[in-house]
């Protein structure tokens, strides 16, 4: 099952970098190397078994985007199922890239009405912190002023910190089928495990599929920062030629268990109770893969539930 995804921005707005960060493994300093995306550049990434991405990066020279709603309108605009555009938040021309922005919607509604959009803040970290919110809220106003009558869902990101994380991981999450049940199954390993909480990750990007929680936690960035921090610690291992399995963090306040769970996932189990021994949570995490392994094999099928 292959869902289209549209990336598009005006050229220099970070399409590339992001996308190469998050699919390609690249770190946030090693971007600068990266050309202009020429014409239209198809990427297929596998998720969850039968679910995979066919993302299209076009592109954001004014050539190119007018072919985009001329010559190539049908082609580039046909059974989209999100559209992600990428503004950046310093552009010195935003009343065209406003234009540009609207063309897109126009397109998405005639040729793909049914499909999501996204729209991504970028580069936020050139704007003075103190100033962010006021910024983003005022560019989230004019973006869903000007989507109307399709929904939009914004996000403020950058490179250099989770946001990134945050954006990607809600948008694939609106693209998995039956999510619900896989959050239902996640709570239910997480009450037989007593755990306080339980993270379903993207085996390749590190990007947060579901999660499962018995207590509040404060930090509502917590699973992206820890998806960079996995995802930077693997490409370490990995250029030391090593090969990232599980990890293992204990100290006085909890105990986290990451461990390669299903063909296309990592799972991260968090325990605060002292005597509930490591070997006990290895084994419950060892049960509920061949579960969640057959479910997730099957994204599009209803299970019965284990």
């Amino acid at each position: 099952m292959k869902k289209k995804v549209l990336l598009m921005g005006k050229s220099g707005s970070g399409k590339t970098s992001m996308r190469s960060i998050i699919f390609a493994n690249y770190i946030a300093r090693d971007t600068t190397r990266l050309a202009a995306t020429i014409d239209v550049e198809h990427s297929h990434v596998r998720f969850l078994g039968n679910l995979a991405l066919n993302l299209w990066d076009c592109g954001g020279q004014e050539a190119f985007m007018k072919d985009y709603f001329s010559s190539q309108r049908d082609h580039i605009f046909r059974n989209v199922e999100v559209l992600i555009y990428v503004f950046d938040v310093e552009s010195h021309n935003l009343k065209e890239d406003m234009a540009y922005y609207s063309s897109c919607v126009e397109a998405i509604q005639q040729k793909s009405d049914k499909a999501k959009i996204f729209c991504l803040i970028h580069k936020m970290d050139l704007v003075p912190e103190d100033q962010r919110d006021k910024i983003f809220a005022q560019r989230e106003a004019e973006l869903k002023h000007a989507s109307q009558p399709m929904s939009l869902t914004c996000f403020p990101t950058s490179i250099w910190d989770e946001t990134l994380y945050k954006a990607w991981s809600s948008i694939v999450y609106a693209l998995i089928p039956n999510i619900s049940v896989i959050e239902n199954r996640l709570q239910k390993f997480c009450g037989i495990c007593e755990a306080d909480e339980v993270v379903l990750f993207e085996r390749a990007t590190f990007l947060v599929i579901s999660h499962a929680s018995t207590k509040q936690h404060k930090d509502i960035h917590r699973f992206e920062k820890i998806s960079n921090i996995i995802k930077q610690f693997k490409l370490i291992c990995s250029k030391g030629g090593a090969h990232f399995q599980n990890m293992e963090v204990r100290n006085s306040n909890f105990s986290a268990f990451i461990d390669l769970f299903t063909q296309n996932t990592y799972v991260m189990v968090i325990m605060s109770d002292p005597t509930i021994q490591s070997s006990a949570t290895l084994v419950n995490i060892n049960v509920a893969r061949k579960h969640f392994e057959k479910y997730l094999q099957h994204t599009e099928t209803e299970l019965k539930p284990f």
